[in-house]
């Protein structure tokens, strides 16, 4: 509705800088070797993602050798490493071939005062210098000021002009970084860095309050250019924007396309996955693993009745869509005769409609008593046994 979409002010293009190399990997616990990044870089490339954060410059130097591999191969996304922002830093990650930079400086008095000992105009001089290095050095530079989401506005813009101003800054990026944003200061935020600052902008929202996927659509919708997002949503405390959910729900509810191969979006998933040991919650949005079974007895009539014909009447996104595999109709407390009905025939036995009611009763018992679902030869035993004592 336009009552609705009237002051959305979407950008020509919306592209991707996925973080899940560096970021994610800074979830506790997990660590990608060479071989897991270039793996990951790879499916990335395949996705048609188009930027990737691939490390942090200093913590190993196999890291280093990600990035020297990946930007000598050339997947096609362009390849960033994050960074302090110090000029020994810059050069390091210009050594090994990158694209720009992303260069952490702390922005809010407190992060200033208590965790860093600088003074704001310290910090503004250390971004203005290591800016002006990437420039000379041919790389892109995205300033990325930490903390920025807990500062108060006036200061803010008095730390993020005088950089742009004076330094080399290519974008700036509008960093949660303890994710505390709610979709409304998201939306506001960057409206009015829009306003105050002729510079592209990243947003890159976490999830401490289960906010980062709608933060980062309000950034969207608001004029940010750059999305930084990581498979699963992986990185530190409780993680970042997941990819799957801002893609799909960019793409089915706004109708902004990120060029990506969406297909491949599960199939990315599951590679992360087993290269990080992190599992997928079976109910994760679009990738997990039951977000396509049926087991309430009236969604899988529904289901039947529409899924030859009018299958988004019960799916808002398609599960080929995302590359899902096909809905599941499974046997549990839950289940009607359609599921009765369902599995009778696909293991090929044929019941009255007395005998699946008289299935469909110690179905229910056995799930309650066992507290899950049925397999199909505990279906089967269940269903011969009807067929038995009613012959």
């Amino acid at each position: 509705m336009e009552e609705v979409t009237k002051d959305f002010n979407i950008p020509k293009r919306v592209t991707v800088v996925d973080t899940t190399l560096r970021d994610g990997e800074q979830t506790a616990g997990i660590v990608f070797t060479k071989d897991d990044k270039i793996r990951i870089a790879e499916k990335l490339a395949e996705v048609g993602i188009q930027g990737i954060e691939a490390c942090y410059i200093g913590v190993s130097a196999d890291d280093e050798a990600v990035l020297r591999e990946l930007t000598k191969r050339n997947l096609g996304p362009k390849i960033y490493a994050a960074c302090r922002a110090h000029s020994g830093d810059v050069k390091k990650a210009a050594d090994c071939g990158v694209y720009g930079v992303y260069m952490g400086v702390p922005s809010s008095p407190h992060a200033l005062k208590y965790a860093y000992g600088w003074t704001l105009e310290e910090a503004q001089d250390r971004s203005i210098k290591a800016s002006l290095t990437a420039k000379e050095l041919g790389l892109f530079s995205g300033i990325f000021p930490i903390d920025g989401s807990r500062t108060d506005m006036d200061w803010y813009f008095r730390f993020v002009e005088r950089i742009a101003k004076e330094g080399a800054m290519d974008r700036l990026v509008i960093a949660d970084t303890y994710g505390v944003l709610s979709p409304h200061s998201a939306a506001y935020w960057v409206r009015k860095v829009k306003e105050r600052l002729n510079k592209p902008l990243d947003v890159h929202f976490h999830n401490n309050f289960g906010m980062a996927t709608a933060n980062t659509i309000a950034g969207v919708v608001n004029g940010a250019e750059v999305i930084n997002t990581t498979i699963m949503g992986l990185g530190e405390e409780a993680g970042n924007a997941p990819l799957e959910e801002v893609a799909v729900a960019l793409r089915a509810q706004y109708g902004i396309d990120l060029g990506i191969r969406y297909d491949k979006l599960c199939e990315l998933a599951e590679l992360v996955s087993k290269l990080s040991g992190e599992v997928i919650p079976p109910s994760r949005p679009f990738i997990g693993s039951r977000v396509y079974t049926i087991e309430a007895g009236i969604t899988a009539h529904t289901y039947m009745m529409v899924k030859d014909t009018n299958p988004l009447v019960k799916f808002p996104v398609l599960p080929e869509f995302i590359g899902h595999k096909p809905p599941e109709v499974v046997i549990g407390k839950y289940s009607g005769a359609t599921n009765v009905q369902f599995w009778a025939e696909k293991v090929g036995i044929e019941l009255t409609e007395d005998e699946t009611l008289a299935v469909l009763e110690l179905i229910k018992a056995q799930a309650i008593k066992f507290k899950r679902l049925l397999t199909e030869d505990e279906f089967r035993t269940i269903a011969q046994q009807v067929k038995q004592n009613t012959g």
